[in-house]
């Protein structure tokens, strides 16, 4: 995607051929810098601190943080080592557990010499592969808006939840990628974006990924999505996904089991946007089995954002001495849930849609 007419991905390699860059999302959406990962460690920081961020992503830039560290050390101790400390940096996101364990196998017939150089290009493979599965995911659920368009013959008015675009992803993004293709199509799109708190990712990432694209969009509170379904103004929900089980769960960002459960009784469709590696095909209980991650409730106490005079300040919202929890993900069981859009199609969310469009899972079971 593009920022002020330069293209960008949110991860590649650094000229210098040993290190990546990645955008700094912490600092959208009032300044654009790049920051430099030169360490297993940075990689690590970058994951934990929100530097990076978006299950697709955070695989990806896992998968350096690995080829980082085994430029430190290449052994078979040193691999089992780097995998434990990178998976430990967010518990949620399937994808980066699974990006690790992908290069953790192959590594184990290199040479150790040649392991380093060998898990910077896999992780590169890695990248590529997301785009193109991004971009299927865009062509795919883009039907869905057509068909909406065509039958309305009106602009599409799409809600969202979270950050789900390119900057989650390395290009395209899950969720918005449809609303990408389709906008490019010349089908009249209409985003209306969750502000997402506690983090405010809809507001800061979504809304600046909009803009820089020119799809219409309204930012609206997180409150305001099922008032809008009530009279008539949403015709889809998208979101996107952290981690899938493989009989349709969705466990995304906290909020979006209220906006499914608003979708259903106003009877909108709703949507998961993901690619194959966020589906974590262990699990067929999302509320029971997967691990919800307990951020720091500073997140929900204070705000912080860019005063008239350009200046940055945080403040506190929350009375003092109150304690805080900070859920960052939330489930929504597959009975809610229209389908699920892969870059292989669209399927129920159920493991027999699942399986129809991964067959080669059922061997695999």
């Amino acid at each position: 995607m593009k920022i002020d007419g330069q293209p960008y991905r949110t991860i590649f390699p650094d000229a210098d051929g040993v290190s990546v860059q990645v955008i700094d999302q912490t600092r959208l959406p009032f300044a654009f810098e790049l920051k430099r990962l030169g360490s297993m460690h940075d990689a690590a920081v970058a994951i934990r601190t929100m530097v990076v961020r978006g299950a697709p992503l955070i695989g990806v830039a896992a998968a350096y943080g690995l080829a980082l560290g085994l430029a430190e050390d290449a052994s078979d101790a040193g691999i089992e080592r780097a995998v434990a400390f990178l998976a430990e940096t967010r518990p949620t996101a399937i994808n980066l557990r699974w990006a690790l364990d992908r290069v953790a196998a192959k590594l184990r017939t290199v040479p150790i010499s040649e392991r380093a150089a060998f898990a910077f290009a896999e992780a590169g493979h890695i990248a590529e592969e997301d785009v193109e599965s991004c971009h299927a995911i865009g062509m795919h659920g883009a039907k869905i808006l057509c068909e909406i368009h065509a039958r309305t013959g009106r602009t599409v008015n799409v809600l969202t939840h979270c950050n789900a675009g390119w900057l989650a992803t390395v290009d395209w993004g899950t969720a918005l990628a449809p609303i990408y293709v389709a906008h490019d199509a010349g089908v009249p799109v209409h985003v209306f974006v969750d502000e997402t708190r506690p983090r405010n990712q809809g507001a800061a990432l979504t809304a600046f990924e909009l803009n820089a694209h020119g799809v219409p969009h309204t930012v609206i509170a997180d409150n305001a999505g099922g008032h809008l379904m009530q009279h008539g103004r949403i015709d889809i929900c998208i979101v996107g996904s952290d981690r899938t089980t493989a009989s349709g769960d969705v466990c995304n960002k906290i909020g979006t089991y209220l906006k499914a459960l608003a979708a259903s009784d106003n009877r909108v469709p709703f949507y998961a946007a993901l690619p194959f590696s966020t589906i974590d095909w262990t699990l067929d209980d999302g509320v029971a089995q997967i691990p919800i991650e307990e951020r720091d409730g500073r997140e929900v106490s204070h705000l912080t954002g860019r005063l008239p005079d350009g200046a940055f300040a945080t403040i506190e919202v929350v009375s003092p001495g109150s304690p805080v929890a900070n859920p960052a993900f939330d489930v929504t069981p597959a009975r809610l849930v229209t389908g699920i859009i892969t870059e292989r199609g669209v399927a129920t969310a159920s493991a027999d849609g699942l399986l129809s469009l991964y067959p080669e899972r059922r061997a695999a079971a």
